[in-house]
């Protein structure tokens, strides 16, 4: 089976999700990640979503499905789909590393791009590409 990463971008429906909200959806998509394999992140800022979900990709296109039905955000876009030889993000079920749009700014390549207003809503393949990288490299880890 094919291995494969689904990064996709979504607008909140409560724009003003609590530290707690927050929390809660991540220890519920954990639970439910855990049990299919899939690992991953999920960004939030500015009332956007940025996620990575990697698996299998049976596995992923349908926890993808769901969540364009989650009435949690609206506006889901899938920026990528392909195959990966390995995971990025294989030591989280679903990593949150808090990040603020000073830090996003300051990301070779998307430093412009935040540093203009935009959100992940904007965001095209090479510059989730980018973000990704910034990631790969060990930004924000511990």
């Amino acid at each position: 089976m094919a291995l494969i990463h689904c990064i996709y971008c979504s607008a909140a429906t409560n724009q003003n999700l609590s530290n707690d909200e927050l929390e809660e959806i991540l220890e519920q998509s954990r639970v439910n990640n855990a049990s299919r394999e899939i690992t991953g992140m999920l960004l939030f800022e500015s009332g956007a979503f940025f996620q990575v979900l990697e698996g299998e990709e049976a596995d992923v296109e349908a926890l993808y499905s769901k969540i364009e039905r989650d009435p949690r955000h609206h506006s889901v876009r899938k920026l990528i789909t392909e195959e990966i030889e390995e995971r990025a993000f294989g030591e989280w079920s679903m990593g949150y590393p808090r990040v603020t749009k000073k830090d996003l700014e300051e990301i070779p390549g998307l430093n412009d791009f935040f540093a203009q207003g935009k959100s992940f809503m904007q965001m095209g393949a090479g510059r989730a590409k980018t973000l990704i990288g910034a990631f790969q490299q060990g930004r924000w880890r511990a």
